[in-house]
C-alpha cells in the first residue's frame, strides 16, 4: 500500500465534508465543476504555488499558468510527473481525462491536448479545488 492510498483510506467522508467548504467538497468528492469565470485563480497571475485544498500537496507553479480564455484556471504542466493522476471520464456524452490529486485522490478539473508549447497541454482546473501560496520576495 502507498503513502498516498493509506491517507485516502485514513480519511473519511465525513471527515471530508468537516475540512473542505461544500463548494469544494463537491468539486474535490462528486466530482463537480464550478461555473467558468466564477472561481478563484482563473485570471490571477501572481508568482507562487497552487496546492491542493484538500491535502495540501503542490500541483502547479505559476510559470506554467496561461490565459486560456475558458474561464478556469489552465497551467500546460503540473509540479512533478507525480503530482496528478490522470482518469477516463466518460460522463456528458464525451470522453475527457480527468485530473486528480496523486495524494488524496481529489478530483481537481480535466487536461485537454490543445494548451501550448512546451507540452502541448491545457490542464483545465477548478480554482475551489487549489490554494495558491505566493513566492517570498
Amino acid at each position: 500500500m502507498t503513502d498516498s492510498n493509506k491517507q485516502k483510506n485514513q480519511v473519511t467522508e465525513a471527515e471530508w465534508r468537516d475540512k473542505l467548504t461544500p463548494e469544494q467538497y463537491h468539486i474535490m468528492r462528486e466530482h463537480g465543476t464550478e461555473r467558468p469565470f466564477t472561481g478563484p485563480y482563473w485570471d490571477s497571475f501572481e508568482i507562487g504555488t497552487y496546492y491542493c485544498a484538500a491535502c495540501n500537496e503542490p500541483l502547479f507553479r505559476s510559470d506554467t499558468k496561461f490565459d486560456a480564455g475558458c474561464g478556469w484556471p489552465s497551467f500546460f504542466e503540473a509540479v512533478s510527473e507525480n503530482a496528478v493522476t490522470e482518469h477516463r471520464d466518460a460522463t456528458h456524452g464525451m470522453v475527457r481525462t480527468e485530473i486528480r490529486c496523486a495524494n488524496c485522490g481529489g478530483h481537481l478539473g480535466h487536461v485537454f491536448p490543445d494548451g501550448p508549447k512546451p507540452t502541448g497541454l491545457r490542464y483545465c482546473m477548478n480554482g475551489h479545488s487549489m490554494h495558491f501560496v505566493p513566492d517570498e520576495s
